[in-house]
């Protein structure tokens, strides 16, 4: 029976290889120095011959070491990515998607019914990370971003749709509108700046501050050739999800973002007001790490994604 070589000592020579440092790959495999010391000694006494040359604290593959390199670091990637689809396979029936609390509460969840209808076998988890993060560590297969997609360069990132900002209050403060100039303008010319204009003479504007929301209002004004209102006591809020709130209670018009509010509108909840502006600065991606993208499930859900986002 041929002598197998211990997969320990391939994990060593391969982190090695690639490290050049044993040092860098006993952190790399999360084991000790001496354990990767020893696991190469072991390597070499087997197939009788050096495979580094030691310059230093540095290591680097000589000839052989280079040949061996080239056959054995492949054939390691091929048994990782069968044991990747492995786990793959028993977990593919759950997913975990990271989205902004707005997306998860306004668009997510009113979708919820048909995508139980459309995947009904796979659990979904949703995450409310911010910002940029490795998937991985966190544990997450898909992010829905909104955002650009340079802040995810090392992943497969996917355009689903366009931003879109747009002005949105309650119909029935609408309803309760007395001034005969701008019940006039609200009949006849609906969704134009003038309607916008003169709204925002009648009612107080409502503002984000977070970063990622606080230029909302000035990106549509400018786009439409207003100035930019004031901000009034009690009416600006650390996130979108008060201020759609807020909305909705009547309290003011908001500028948002139209996925975050378009169940609402279908539903009557809020109405949408003057013209809207493409958002230059964000867009709406699917993310992934390339590799989940093997997976059926993984395709299936980008599919209906994207129907969504149409």
């Amino acid at each position: 029976m041929r002598k197998l070589v211990p997969l320990k000592s391939i994990y060593a020579f391969v982190a090695v290889a690639e490290m050049g440092s044993m040092t860098e790959a006993a952190a790399v495999l999360c084991v000790s120095h001496s354990a990767i010391s020893q696991a190469i000694k072991a390597l070499e006494k087997q197939v009788d011959q050096p495979l580094f040359n030691r310059i230093g604290r540095r290591v680097e593959l000589n000839q052989v070491g280079k040949k061996y390199y080239r056959k054995v670091a492949p054939a390691l990637e091929q048994i990782v990515e069968a044991t990747e689809d492995l786990v793959d396979i028993h977990h593919d029936k759950h997913l975990t998607i990271n989205m902004v609390h707005s997306l998860a509460l306004h668009w997510w969840i009113p979708r919820v019914p048909d995508f139980q209808q459309a995947m009904p076998e796979l659990d979904v988890r949703i995450s409310n990370i911010l910002g940029s993060f490795e998937l991985e560590r966190e544990g997450v297969d898909i992010a829905l971003i909104h955002g650009k997609p340079k802040e995810w360069q090392d992943y497969y990132c996917e355009k689903l749709g366009d931003d879109e900002l747009i002005m949105v209050c309650s119909p029935q403060m609408i309803e309760q509108v007395t001034d005969p100039t701008l019940k006039t303008i609200l009949k006849a010319a609906p969704n134009s700046i003038d309607e916008a204009k003169q709204l925002l003479n009648y009612f107080p504007p409502i503002f984000v501050t977070n970063d990622r929301r606080k230029h909302d209002w000035q990106v549509w004004c400018e786009a439409n050739g207003i100035a930019l209102p004031h901000q009034q006591n009690n009416l600006t809020f650390s996130a979108s999800i008060q201020a759609v709130q807020a909305t909705i209670r009547r309290l003011g018009v908001l500028i948002t973002h139209r996925q975050f509010v378009r169940d609402d509108i279908t539903h009557g909840v809020l109405t949408e007001v003057g013209p809207s502006v493409l958002n230059p600065y964000q867009d709406f991606y699917f993310v992934c790490r390339p590799d989940k993208l093997r997976r059926e499930t993984v395709l299936l859900l980008r599919a209906w994604l994207r129907e969504q986002f149409k």
